[in-house]
């Protein structure tokens, strides 16, 4: 019934813990496909491990189009490695993938591993509030996927794929140009939680901006094929934690924080934009939803 596949590269950290919370769902009816890009680390050993296929992959595009060649079932559902499946996620988004009649689908995020971040920086509803509320509001009209699709096997091939040649954001562009010849929805039922390495890597203001800017470039000029954003797949293998926040000079404190802030309010005028610029399509979908409706 279901492939999962799964594009890694040295994941041997993160890859055993997702794995070992798919064998916790009580769902047998899948088959789970590693498609990896030559990993230096144990990451294809573990994946054999646990039973998996095991198929050459490259870049997450890549390894996601190697990894549905292989898929022998009518239904993929991708996954990050970092990412955790909570107990019968998989019964409930396949429910609700079924009851919607979708094609495709995507659903929000909640980072985790992040405590070494302050709540008064990062409180738990400051990510719905710049991703997951606006991905929904906007499901029908600017389609996004992050870290999870779920799509039928024929929409996958009419698509020929993910672009292999965007450097970033693949995913979204994927969710848009199958929304054009098929249903597509953003999942209510649960949040798929993610190790947010790259924000510890990087640091939120960087990751942030970089993600941002990278939204806007995308909608305003097209998909980003160039490495202007320095995109590196697999570049986690040696995570270091971020200093502590608390023995930090105070001055300092201060003025991360309200660079924090100054950047939230960026990020939120930017979803202030996109909204305006796509209210009369939600507008005109919402019409013809209610028409719909009255016919029946």
């Amino acid at each position: 019934m279901l492939s999962i596949i799964i594009p890694t590269l040295n994941e041997e950290k993160y890859l055993p813990l997702l794995l070992e919370s798919i064998k916790k769902q009580n769902f047998d009816d899948c088959e789970i496909i590693v498609a990896d890009a030559d990993s230096e680390d144990k990451t294809v050993e573990i994946a054999r491990n646990y039973g998996c296929k095991v198929v050459s992959g490259g870049l997450p595009a890549k390894g996601r189009n190697q990894g549905a060649a292989a898929a022998q079932e009518e239904l993929f559902l991708f996954l990050d490695a970092e990412t955790l499946l909570p107990e019968k996620f998989l019964e409930k988004i396949l429910l609700e993938f079924k009851e919607r009649n979708l094609d495709v689908a995507s659903c929000g995020l909640e980072p985790i591993g992040i405590e070494w971040v302050p709540k008064i920086i990062f409180p738990k509803f400051l990510y719905d509030l710049l991703y997951n509320w606006p991905a929904k509001f906007l499901e029908n009209a600017l389609p996004f996927a992050s870290s999870l699709i779920l799509v039928k096997k024929e929409i996958h091939q009419r698509l020929k794929g993910f672009d292999e040649g965007i450097k970033i954001a693949e995913d979204h562009n994927y969710a848009r140009r199958a929304a054009k010849i098929s249903k597509f929805g953003f999942l209510n039922t649960s949040k798929l939680p993610f190790f947010s390495r790259r924000c510890q890597k990087e640091g939120i203001l960087k990751t942030f901006l970089k993600y941002l800017s990278c939204n806007l470039l995308n909608l305003s000029l097209g998909d980003v094929r160039t490495d202007i954003f320095n995109y590196n797949f697999g570049q986690y293998k040696n995570l270091e934690r971020k200093k502590n926040f608390k023995k930090l000079n105070p001055i300092f404190q201060f003025f991360w924080i309200l660079a924090c802030y100054i950047v939230v309010i960026i990020g939120l005028a930017s979803w202030l934009i996109i909204f305006l610029i796509f209210s009369p399509k939600l507008i005109n979908l919402r019409i013809q939803s209610l028409f719909k409706k009255q016919k029946n």
